[in-house]
């Protein structure tokens, strides 16, 4: 599909309309429209005393897709578990006085074989749809943050400062990207713990619980590292409203500040609020 993209770049200089045009299923557009009828949903519920939700929106958009991508981690994750196992078991075939027979070392190996198939076949298609989905939830949001900032009026303008909506339409947002794609393993990973920690306590016996009990005590200092982190990012994003807000401000009246010679003062400004 590219390569005629890039016969017509290496023959000229590529122009807007030689670009593809974005699926439908990814366009602001289309997202925009389907978010916004969710939240129009979700609004009713102040009409009971209810509280809006916008996870709950994002929910019903994409959560059977997103559970779909699950069940496909879910086995892949698995196969890496059986891979070893299996690969452990025809390396006994050729130890010495090994009672493997050959019949169960050919089956080991195409077990070997398949657990490498399935692993290429579903990794790819798992990031890019979980990829794909975090992309979404990002222009779906971006599309419904500009939809209500050309609806603001005159007094929520004065308590939103130009600088909050960047920062939350250029850095907030692409958090969905991330979080995406590390969801699932927090229901995986336990999952597939337990067939691990069962291995380990065959082959090892009780010393398995030492490494394993390390790996436990490392979730709630992850946990609170999630916490003080959080803390400081919630910090730091008031900073970053502010000195967004003075970037477009200083832009915007650029000719004033080189008439008056001012670029110091406002210089050190921003250093400040950087620092």
């Amino acid at each position: 599909w590219l390569n005629p993209l890039f016969k017509i770049g290496y023959q000229r200089r590529l122009e807007v309309d030689d670009m593809y045009n974005v699926c439908e299923q990814d366009s602001s557009d289309n997202l925009g429209d389907r978010l916004e009828k969710e939240w129009n949903k979700e609004l009713r519920k102040k009409q009971s005393g209810g509280k809006p939700s916008l996870l709950k929106c994002l929910i019903r958009m994409f959560g059977v897709e997103y559970a779909l991508l699950g069940l496909i981690l879910f086995i892949e994750e698995g196969t890496k578990i059986a891979q070893p196992l299996l690969l452990g078991q025809l390396i006994r075939y050729f130890t010495p006085g090994s009672t493997v027979s050959s019949t169960d070392a050919y089956m080991y190996a195409m077990g070997v074989s398949l657990c490498a198939i399935i692993l290429a076949i579903f990794h790819h298609p798992y990031f890019f749809g979980v990829q794909r989905i975090g992309m979404q939830l990002r222009v779906a949001c971006c599309s419904l943050l500009y939809r209500k900032a050309l609806r603001l009026n005159n007094t929520a303008l004065g308590q939103t400062t130009t600088g909050q909506i960047v920062n939350l339409m250029s850095n907030d947002v692409n958090r969905f990207d991330t979080a995406a794609i590390f969801l699932h393993y927090l229901w995986v990973g336990p999952a597939q713990a337990i067939p691990v920690l069962i291995i380990l306590w065959n082959e090892l016996g009780p010393s398995a619980m030492a490494g394993f009990g390390v790996l436990l005590l490392l979730v709630p200092v992850q946990s609170w590292m999630g916490k003080l982190f959080s803390k400081f990012r919630h910090k730091t994003a008031v900073h970053t409203d502010e000195r967004v807000k003075v970037m477009n401000e200083i832009i915007s009246g650029m000719r004033v500040i080189k008439m008056y010679c001012w670029e110091k003062p406002f210089g050190q400004l921003v250093e400040k609020i950087r620092g």
